[in-house]
């Protein structure tokens, strides 16, 4: 049995589940709306408040599938409640970020600013030049978007430059040994 596909999901205040016969999944809650559509053979149901996700067999891909499904629904009821967040930090000299309405401005040492444009569902905030926090209720879109941010200057080994994670290490390396 999966370990995470046979916990039952607690449906918080608030919350409204909606299940379709072709299980498409809309969760509606204060932070706004989010609907997946799951695999066919899992079967959801709503007991109270409760939600559980079982599967018809224990073969490979239903056994796949069944952890999944769980997880993608219960992300979805935490993102309309809590939202997510994911951090980032801009290091190195003349690196910095800047706010312009809905566009995301970095100098990273390109002959030219790099504009992004914060796509629908995701917004981003820079309180400081050094810091960027991307921000919404879909965590898959969240961590996309901040991946695309990250990789536009990944940090590297040597003095630390670049955009990282808040929570990333960056393991350093030692230059070159002169005489």
């Amino acid at each position: 049995m999966s370990r995470i596909g046979r916990l039952p999901i607690t449906i918080p205040d608030g919350v409204e589940i909606k299940i379709d016969e072709k299980n498409l999944v809309t969760v509606k809650g204060p932070k706004g709306q989010l609907q997946e559509q799951i695999h066919k053979d899992m079967k959801i149901t709503i007991e109270g408040t409760e939600l559980k996700v079982e599967r018809p067999t224990n073969n490979k891909n239903h056994r796949s599938l069944h952890g999944l499904s769980r997880t993608l629904i219960n992300n979805m009821i935490v993102g309309v409640t809590k939202g997510y967040e994911k951090k980032l930090q801009v290091n190195g000299v003349g690196y910095r970020a800047a706010k312009q309405g809905n566009k995301l401005n970095l100098t990273l040492g390109f002959s030219h600013p790099v504009e992004m444009v914060d796509p629908e569902g995701i917004t981003t905030e820079v309180p400081n030049p050094n810091e960027i926090i991307v921000k919404g209720i879909n965590k898959q879109l969240v961590g996309n978007y901040a991946a695309k941010i990250r990789a536009w200057r990944e940090p590297e080994p040597y003095k630390g430059k670049g955009i990282r994670y808040a929570d990333e290490v960056i393991r350093r390396k030692e230059g070159k040994a002169g005489k």
